[in-house]
């Protein structure tokens, strides 16, 4: 079992549903967006880290960048960091991608 510095404990997957309903169709609506349209990486990803604890565990934030380098490095921030990575959407220019808190 890997090492996790911090014990935190999370809601079930039922309660983020219940407090934060989803549809089918589209993904969740972003609480906090983090504009980081102009910028190479890493800047969206160190916005992001700075901007998280704005949404409580189990919402959404969305971070709009237009560098190719977000589309993988957001998600590996998003594994590296224990969040879950919810979606990537085109927004001309670039794209939104959503993710969630959680802890």
């Amino acid at each position: 079992m890997p090492y996790c510095p911090r014990r935190v404990k999370i809601g079930t997957q039922d309660d983020y549903s219940r407090r934060f309903p989803v549809s089918e169709n589209q993904p969740p609506t972003a609480l906090v967006t983090v504009e980081a349209r102009g910028h190479k990486c890493p800047i969206p990803i160190i916005w992001l880290a700075r901007r998280i604890h704005e949404v409580p565990i189990g919402a959404v934030i969305a971070v709009t960048a237009d560098d190719p380098a977000a589309s993988p490095d957001i998600p590996a921030w998003c594994r590296m960091k224990m969040h879950e990575f919810v979606a990537e959407v085109p927004a001309y220019p670039g794209s939104a991608f959503h993710i969630r808190r959680m802890y």
